[in-house]
């Protein structure tokens, strides 16, 4: 499998916590995506590896995005350990959660969201997703904000203060089992 986009270290200057650290670090690899694993009625299969690595204090995690229409997205963990990163809002954060996973959970993202993943282990995290093949990511509130209203670091999670609002962190649960159907990622939220 051929990787179709790699993600750098100094891709992420704009949302990382440890600005002091990246001063002086590489421009490493950080995570990798293959887009169009898979196509099918619409939908597309990706796959991301993310490494289990450290950006100075940070957990390594993706750039984070909010879906440009409003399409559902449909997430599995397939090995390893994530947390999804969920938060509603700009500057002012109406609300916020964190989804822990493991290896064979399920997670959907909600387009009124902008979400992240971030790999907390010292394993590797490979998972996949199913989104409609028309979704298109929009990274500019966690570029504009320097990432999420959390950051996730070796001390645990800590707000970012470039936000002027934000809630205390919720944590849910992810789903067992795959949706029967995907016909939902075929619908604009209303």
């Amino acid at each position: 499998m051929e990787v179709t986009s790699t993600r750098y270290l100094y891709d992420m200057k704009s949302v990382l916590y440890d600005q002091e650290w990246l001063k002086t670090a590489e421009n490493a690899e950080l995570y990798h995506v293959w887009r169009n694993v898979e196509k099918t009625d619409n939908l597309r299969y990706d796959i991301t590896l993310i490494p289990a690595k450290m950006m100075g204090r940070e957990f390594v995690k993706t750039k984070g995005h909010k879906h440009k229409e409003r399409w559902f997205e449909l997430i599995e963990v397939l090995e390893g350990k994530a947390f999804y990163f969920f938060q509603k809002g700009n500057k002012i954060i109406e609300d916020c959660y964190v989804i822990k996973a493991n290896k064979g959970d399920f997670v959907i993202a909600d387009p009124d969201y902008n979400h992240l993943t971030i790999n907390p282990s010292k394993e590797d995290l490979k998972m996949a997703n199913w989104v409609y093949e028309e979704c298109k990511n929009d990274y500019n509130l966690f570029e504009k904000m320097q990432g999420a209203c959390y950051y996730y670091l070796d001390s645990g999670w800590v707000k970012n203060n470039n936000y002027q609002q934000i809630p205390e962190l919720r944590f849910l649960k992810p789903l067992k089992e795959k949706p029967i159907s995907l016909e939902f990622l075929k619908s604009l939220k209303q």
